[in-house]
């Protein structure tokens, strides 16, 4: 009886269980990466359709509407790449990269930027997304200063 708890106390000694824990861990980040991969993938699949379809009705309009809205789907794929980054890179250190998640931050602020739509948004709105900008490129600043 005394060898059977001794196993079972083995089995949940600390050290177990953080190897346990880093398992688990990566397994995740490999399932969200196969994800995301897929995302990447129909969301490709999505922009080269919509930018097709576009360019062959010929509208007149294209350039005053369609263009933002292709812009924001060029921009949901690159930030969909910085985030399979993050995770890659996750699995490299077996650690968040503060300077990435810093830059993807940035990266979909500055979409939130470039689709923004003012006729259908305050100036508070406006005003939000300047702070949150200013914001996130003080702390790239600081994150980048820190490396060096």
């Amino acid at each position: 009886m005394k060898r059977n708890n001794r196993s079972i106390a083995k089995v949940f000694s600390d050290a177990s269980f953080l190897r346990l824990l880093h398992w688990f861990e990566g397994t995740v980040a490999k399932i969200l990466s196969i994800a995301l991969v897929i995302v990447i993938f129909f969301s490709l699949f999505d922009l080269g359709f919509n930018v097709i379809r576009e360019l062959s009705t010929e509208s007149i309009g294209f350039f005053q509407s369609t263009v933002l809205e292709i812009f924001g789907l060029f921009l949901n794929i690159l930030i969909a790449l910085e985030l399979l980054e993050n995770i890659q890179a996750y699995l490299d250190h077996q650690g968040v990269q503060v300077q990435l998640v810093v830059a993807t931050a940035l990266i979909a602020v500055a979409r939130k930027l470039i689709i923004f739509d003012f006729a259908k948004s305050s100036g508070l709105d406006l005003v939000g997304l300047a702070v949150a900008i200013f914001s996130l490129s003080i702390s790239y600043w600081l994150v980048r200063q820190h490396k060096q």
